[in-house]
């Protein structure tokens, strides 16, 4: 891909990509009324196949297959009316019905081939976000959205909170009862700390037996709650199969924020190993004030 286009593309997916897709069809439909005005225009004489599958590609990658097909179903009858009102004729009447079939096929098949595209574009970003196992954000996915958090609390003048979780004996039952096991329990923890946070609250499996999660306008009371929730639901979830599993963590709330998200990574990741070393099972809390 040259930079032009590339250029190109950031620019189309700036604009359009945040659209709904009814408002990318009316932008198809006013672009394809205007490239039958000129295709009448200019007359039947000159080929404009290239020319209708720009509004195709444009719905069909940023609106989707079912929104693609109905442009292209579209496209197809517009070119069929521009090439009669300009004065083509056939020597078969059926011919031009034909030829609008043909094109309309054509057009079917670009639209699948870019809708099919893009879905499995989006398909495989998807996993390279996500935690196969526990169905959680993975690392790269949660340092993204952690850093947009810590920007937008620094924006808005916001509490942030930034907890590092460790399982304490998670490496007992993986190794004793088997790895089949030990991921059951992962994605068993995982459900906890899902079932005890917000929506807005970002989750995820940094790997092996860690996770980390953010607490968006936080402070350290509701920070405190959380844990404390999420710490006895474990507790529960893990006798009831007879884990003696238990959480370590480390709790950086922040009402002023440090100087860049990777100080702030660290501190927590000191707190939840300081956890660690005062006798596990426990939660270490650290705030950062004004």
């Amino acid at each position: 891909m040259t930079p032009s286009w590339r250029r190109v593309r950031a620019w189309l997916d700036a604009r359009l990509e945040p659209m709904a897709p009814p408002m990318i069809m009316l932008i198809g439909v006013l672009l394809l009324g205007l490239l039958a005005l000129v295709h009448y225009a200019i007359g039947y004489e000159i080929s404009f196949a290239v020319f209708y599958t720009i509004p195709i590609s444009l719905v069909a990658w940023y609106a989707g297959r079912r929104a693609a097909y109905f442009i292209s179903v579209l496209s197809a009858v517009a070119w069929h009316l521009a090439n009669r009102l300009a004065g083509e004729t056939f020597s078969v009447p059926a011919i031009p019905y034909w030829n609008a079939a043909t094109r309309l096929g054509f057009f079917l098949i670009i639209s699948t081939l870019l809708a099919s595209l893009k879905e499995t574009l989006a398909r495989e970003q998807a996993l390279s976000r996500t935690d196969l196992l526990t169905g959680l954000n993975n690392r790269r996915a949660f340092l993204e959205a952690a850093q947009q958090e810590f920007l937008r609390a620094g924006r808005q003048k916001l509490p942030l909170t930034l907890a590092y979780i460790d399982l304490d004996n998670f490496k007992m039952v993986n190794d004793g009862e088997g790895h089949e096991v030990g991921d059951q329990l992962l994605q068993m923890v995982a459900e906890v700390l899902r079932s005890q946070l917000r929506a807005t609250d970002q989750l995820a499996r940094l790997g092996g037996d860690e996770f980390a999660l953010i607490l968006i306008d936080a402070d350290e009371e509701y920070a405190k709650t959380v844990i404390e929730r999420i710490q006895a639901a474990l507790l529960a979830a893990m006798q009831a199969r007879d884990w003696p599993v238990t959480l370590s963590v480390g709790v950086l709330v922040c009402s002023r924020l440090p100087e860049n998200l990777q100080a702030m990574i660290a501190m927590a990741d000191e707190l939840m190993y300081a956890a660690k070393q005062g006798g596990r099972n426990r939660a270490v809390f650290r705030r950062i004030q004004e």
